[in-house]
């Protein structure tokens, strides 16, 4: 079986614990992985998820960008000791079928979901699936979430609330760690699962390396930070999950023999 990543050292920079699924599809197809986390996620407490769970009335659409907007909204509703019968009744809305997947592991199934994962998409095909919105809507979000959600919602007058459940930190500790690998010079790949690790990734790099390889970027939206910073030959694969990073960095490399 031709392995199409053979020998291919492909940095990983998404959060640790996300990568480790990355990771081992590099190894399946011949890569070699080389793990930098250069972010770290955390839960916070949002103050009004307790006044939320009491509200006498019913949101009746939850937006999830994020499979760690699930995981930490409910485990702050866990620690708050919140029943989650208070969604009964609620439709839920995920960026993507990892997020979607990530509702399934506490109980409640995607209403809807966009052919494309990112908040554009969402906004643009949502209307397309239902000819209205019904009201009150619920954002789940993090610290470095953008607003097209609640732009979106408010341009339409539709009523919501956003609770904001989780933070993403750059780990500069691993600073020193990643600039040795760079300084090394034998990475075939650079692979970036957001806007925020493009960032952290630009706050740690050393000025004077100059030469980068090849960057596969998750999405668009992860690509146009990338371009924001100067950085080139960004490729986007056409599915934007890490399996579609996957098969893009198979077809470079196929391409380039």
């Amino acid at each position: 079986m031709a392995l199409p990543l053979k020998n291919k050292r492909i940095l990983i920079t998404r959060e640790e614990k996300q990568a480790k699924d990355f990771a081992r599809k590099i190894l399946q197809f011949g890569g070699i992985p080389v793990e930098v986390p250069l972010l770290k996620i955390s839960c916070k407490r949002d103050e009004g998820i307790k006044e939320l769970s009491q509200s006498p009335e019913l949101f009746r659409w939850l937006f999830f960008t994020s499979a760690n907007g699930v995981h930490c909204f409910f485990q702050l509703l866990k620690e708050e000791g919140i029943n989650y019968n208070f969604l009964t009744g609620s439709k839920f809305a995920a960026v993507g079928c990892k997020t979607a997947h990530a509702l399934e592991n506490y109980g409640f199934q995607a209403d809807f979901i966009p052919s494309t994962y990112s908040a554009e998409a969402m906004t643009h095909e949502f209307f397309v699936a239902y000819s209205r919105i019904e009201e009150p809507v619920l954002v789940i979000r993090g610290n470095k979430s953008r607003d097209i959600l609640p732009c979106w919602l408010k341009e339409k007058g539709t009523r919501f609330e956003t609770v904001e459940v989780y933070e993403t930190g750059a780990r500069f500790s691993k600073k020193d760690e990643l600039n040795a690998i760079l300084e090394q010079d034998n990475l075939d790949v650079l692979t970036f699962t957001s806007p925020s690790s493009i960032d952290a990734f630009m706050e740690m790099k050393e000025e004077q390396i100059r030469y980068l390889p090849p960057i596969v970027c998750i999405g668009t939206t992860t690509k146009d930070r990338a371009s924001e910073w100067g950085l080139t030959h960004l490729l986007v694969p056409e599915e934007f999950t890490i399996d579609g990073m996957m098969t893009i960095m198979e077809e470079y490399f196929e391409q380039k023999g």
